[in-house]
């Protein structure tokens, strides 16, 4: 499969898992209806109804695509790291139980991870 081409800091997250600076990503405030997709694969992860504001400075989102991404415990054993189920790039972390939303789930995601398909 031929993935996107990615810059530097796209790989430094995407292929090295590594994180962008909170309130630095192009998604962490975007409030439009659409889709949030994989910037190296074009997989849709994420629908705009599951955004909320977290706070955080980064995208967050209570609920994924149905099998569009994949959890992987990390290599620290404190996080659950999140990642593309299609092509394994990193996107962030999820964490349960902290109360934003019903659904007590944000999956705190790298706007350098993603692009969005504005809705029509």
């Amino acid at each position: 499969m031929e993935y996107n081409k990615l810059t530097p800091e796209e790989e430094y997250v995407i292929l090295n898992k590594g994180t962008e600076f909170a309130f630095s990503g192009k998604y962490w405030d975007n409030k439009e209806d659409g889709t949030y997709v994989c910037r190296q694969c074009n997989t849709p992860l994420f629908h705009s109804n599951a955004k909320f504001d977290s706070g955080t400075g980064w995208p967050s989102f209570d609920d994924a695509i149905e099998n569009a991404v994949k959890e992987v415990p990390d290599a620290d054993g404190r996080r659950v790291e999140i990642v593309c189920a299609n092509c394994g790039g990193h996107l962030g972390h999820v964490f349960r139980g902290e109360g934003f939303t019903d659904k007590s789930t944000r999956h705190c995601v790298n706007s350098i991870s993603l692009d969005f398909i504005k809705e029509d």
